[in-house]
């Protein structure tokens, strides 16, 4: 399976969806537990809006998002901190049916995980493949 990462700091939407037609991602999967954003465009509805007008298709599963305490740990910069915090999060049963949820659309068709974070290596989502996708080829766009 080839599974493609996108966070989406520092870039404008322009540059965001071209950066996933260029690579050929068909579906992006958020994994925010909030699918809020300060930047314009980047909430859950404007966001899958502009997805559908470039035909791609959204999906949020919010149960592998990173709960409060995992998003300050992260912000503080506490990799090992967010890295049990979130390990946590996986073992939830709801968390286990997002991420089989997630194996299966990413294995449809070409999928990218979303967050906030531009250094997938300072965010969750690297988390969350090594978890669930450990043997899947990752392509992390804007890396």
């Amino acid at each position: 399976m080839k599974l493609f990462t996108i966070g989406y700091e520092g870039a404008t939407m322009d540059e965001f969806l071209s950066a996933l037609r260029e690579a050929g991602v068909e579906r992006v999967i958020d994994v925010r537990a909030l699918p809020l954003s300060r930047r314009p465009g980047f909430s859950k509805t404007p966001l899958k809006n502009a997805l559908a007008q470039a035909g791609i298709e959204y999906v949020h599963l919010r149960a592998l998002g990173t709960p409060a305490d995992g998003r300050a740990a992260a912000r503080a910069g506490h990799q090992e901190r967010l890295g049990r915090i979130y390990a946590a999060q996986l073992e939830l049963p709801e968390a286990i049916v997002a991420a089989e949820e997630m194996k299966a659309l990413a294995g449809e068709r070409p999928s990218a995980l979303l967050c906030f974070e531009r250094d997938p290596g300072g965010c969750h989502r690297t988390l969350l493949w090594r978890a669930a996708v450990p043997d899947a080829e990752i392509v992390d766009l804007f890396a």
